[in-house]
Parts: C-alpha cells; sequence; structure tokens
C-alpha cells in the first residue's frame, strides 16, 4: 500500500463513510443509496478502495439490483489504519478484518471447497 494514495483516498469526502459502512457485503449502488451520495461518486471511491486494498470485492458473490443486473458486492478488507509521520516519511499500517466472523453458510463453502480440492 502506497502510504501517500492511501492517505490522499482517505481524504476524499465519502471514502471513510464508505469504508465504515462497508462492514457487511454491499454494492455501490447500496452504499450510494444508504449514504444519500451520488452514484457516480460512490462508484469511484468504491473502485478506488478496492485497488488499495481497503475494500474487497467478491465476483463470486453478487446481487441483483433494481434493473436486475447483478452487482458486485463490496466489504471492507480492514478494521484498522494507523498513519505514522517518522522523521521524512509516511507510513501506514493496516490491520485486517477478522475473517472469523464470517456468516456460517461461508464457511461451509469454503469447507466444502477444501475438502473436494476445488480450492
Amino acid at each position: 500500500m502506497d502510504p501517500t494514495e492511501v492517505l490522499g483516498s482517505l481524504g476524499k469526502k465519502y471514502s471513510p463513510d464508505i469504508l465504515r459502512s462497508a462492514d457487511e457485503p454491499k454494492s455501490a449502488q447500496e452504499l450510494s443509496n444508504e449514504l444519500e451520495i451520488p452514484v457516480t461518486t460512490s462508484y469511484r471511491r468504491v473502485e478506488t478502495l478496492n485497488e488499495l486494498g481497503l475494500l474487497e470485492d467478491d465476483e463470486d458473490v453478487r446481487e441483483f439490483g433494481e434493473t436486475g443486473q447483478s452487482q458486485t458486492l463490496y466489504r471492507r478488507n480492514v478494521e484498522e489504519i494507523v498513519i505514522r509521520f517518522e522523521d521524512d516519511s509516511l507510513e501506514i499500517e493496516s490491520k485486517e478484518r477478522d475473517r472469523t466472523g464470517q456468516p456460517l453458510s461461508s464457511v461451509w463453502e469454503d469447507l466444502s471447497r477444501s475438502v473436494s480440492g476445488n480450492d
């Protein structure tokens, strides 16, 4: 993670709100509706946060929107971000989200894949 890019992204309007709200999988459209932000802005912020590794998308888990089109769901990938200003450098440390709290169905799917050898 490039510290300058992360800090720049977190400084953009709505990015921290999106990260807070994405504790459970949501589409960019859902985030837009929930946070009352323009949908195009939601998609841009989600894309940037995803590229930086702060949000993750699950291409296998999709939801159908109002128009019937499938939508990718995004979830926050981090629980904590620490920014340190040391001498002439900028350091970012992140704590990944605890994945043990995932729904039982997801745990079962993961276990089934590993047992059947479809990893």
